[in-house]
């Protein structure tokens, strides 16, 4: 159970709590806690400023040059765990073209990984990049030595301070002819985008040190911009969960509380 002190807790951040997080972060700059109940608070880094949400929650900016949220390293943020995580933000870039790039002209905004020690991460592209992937969106699994990742992505006109609703998910134990050693899916405003086969890059998740990072994933590049509602889950969010997630958002009144305990039941079962 998750208590939070001086602080309510919206439609939104209950519908949340009802799916079970492993780690949940709403982001407001003022406070850096976790509210899953597994005390994975964080920690800002040369204060972020403060906006509003369109359901009027906080939410943190961030510079693009030096602002960012960590959380220490944790079992809970890891892959190996269970074999599936489901990352869940809002994001809302403050420009098509970051300051504090990396690459052939990307920002990693989130993600838990350094040197020898990828674990997985969130990608925007500028708008002028090397690759000619304009503002691509996408996310990544990486063998715990680094390398080329497998991921999934999906490539939209976006404009400035336009909200995105981001779903990453990386899963080993769903194994299909397709998808031997799993699979990412990554959804955009709660619709899959698109689904890439881990074996296709050789990716064999591990558990590593690295701290999950906010804002950026190794301090080599720097994302511009707002971000909020970071969570964690142990299993794969299905399609409905994430669209109530985002209608919720854009409306108090469409936030339908209802978890999906079965396929948590399934997925349990399946994994012990």
């Amino acid at each position: 159970m998750c208590i939070v002190i001086g602080n309510s807790l919206s439609n939104y951040d209950q519908l949340v709590l009802e799916y079970s997080p492993v780690g949940y972060w709403p982001l407001n700059p003022q406070d850096p806690n976790d509210y899953s109940g597994h005390n994975l608070n964080g920690i800002f880094t040369n204060d972020p400023l403060e906006d509003k949400m369109r359901n009027g929650d906080s939410v943190s900016v961030f510079n693009g040059i030096d602002q960012y949220f960590t959380i220490e390293e944790n079992d809970y943020l890891e892959i190996v765990r269970t074999g599936i995580l489901t990352i869940v933000a809002w994001f809302r870039p403050d420009t098509l073209q970051f300051e504090r790039s990396t690459g052939s002209g990307y920002v990693w905004w989130m993600g838990k990984g350094e040197r020898k020690q990828q674990s997985w991460s969130a990608r925007i592209y500028n708008y002028l990049n090397k690759e000619n992937r304009p503002n691509r969106i996408s996310g990544y699994v990486f063998n715990l030595n680094g390398g080329l990742g497998a991921g999934s992505y999906f490539q939209d006109k976006i404009k400035v301070g336009q909200w995105i609703f981001y779903t990453l998910v990386i899963n080993t134990i769903n194994i299909t002819d397709d998808y031997p050693t799993g699979y990412t899916k990554i959804f955009k405003n709660g619709i899959q985008r698109d689904q890439d086969a881990l074996i296709d890059y050789k990716v064999v998740p591990e558990k590593g040190t690295a701290p999950m990072r906010i804002g950026t994933r190794d301090r080599k590049s720097f994302f511009k911009g707002a971000i909020g509602k970071v969570a964690l889950f142990d299993y794969e969010l299905n399609s409905s969960q994430l669209l109530n997630l985002f209608h919720c958002m854009q409306d108090n009144h469409k936030c339908s509380r209802q978890t999906n305990k079965l396929s948590r039941t399934i997925y349990k079962s399946r994994l012990f």
